[in-house]
């Protein structure tokens, strides 16, 4: 099994393990609503502390249901994570794309693989006087 798959195999169990785990230990039982947000947490902390506390600032758009505040979410979670996909998609394309351009690249272009030709910025091999342009 190559690295890069059991790297991936770990994380895909580590999410799942934190999906799972507070549903089989049954995390948040003593709750009336267990698994709500972040939100929702302080909002009951802050009442609790003291009640008669007024928020400095109110929501720009209020959604009229929960379900609708929840399809919105689940929008916004489906474009990062589709923005995210695109970039890492372009990262390993762009590699992709300079490993075969390094492999197809030999000495007299015909392709041999592991051969490389130096770019413009490359050191000369040691012991060589030669500049930059290949200038003594």
């Amino acid at each position: 099994m190559k690295r890069n798959t059991r790297i991936n195999a770990l994380l895909l169990l580590a999410v799942a393990a934190l999906a799972v785990i507070p549903l089989v230990f049954g995390l948040g039982d003593h709750k009336e609503e267990p698994f709500t947000g972040a939100d929702a947490e302080a909002e009951t902390a802050i009442t609790e502390i003291d009640p008669d506390y007024e928020p400095w600032f109110s929501p720009l758009y209020e959604p009229p249901s929960g379900e609708i505040e929840s399809a919105l979410f689940a929008l916004q979670a489906a474009l990062g994570a589709g923005v995210l996909a695109y970039y890492f998609g372009i990262r390993r394309g762009r590699r992709q794309g300079e490993e075969r351009a390094l492999r197809g690249a030999g000495p007299t272009g015909a392709g041999t693989p592991g051969a490389r030709t130096p770019a413009a910025g490359d050191a000369e091999p040691s012991g060589s006087a030669a500049g930059p342009a290949g200038q003594v």
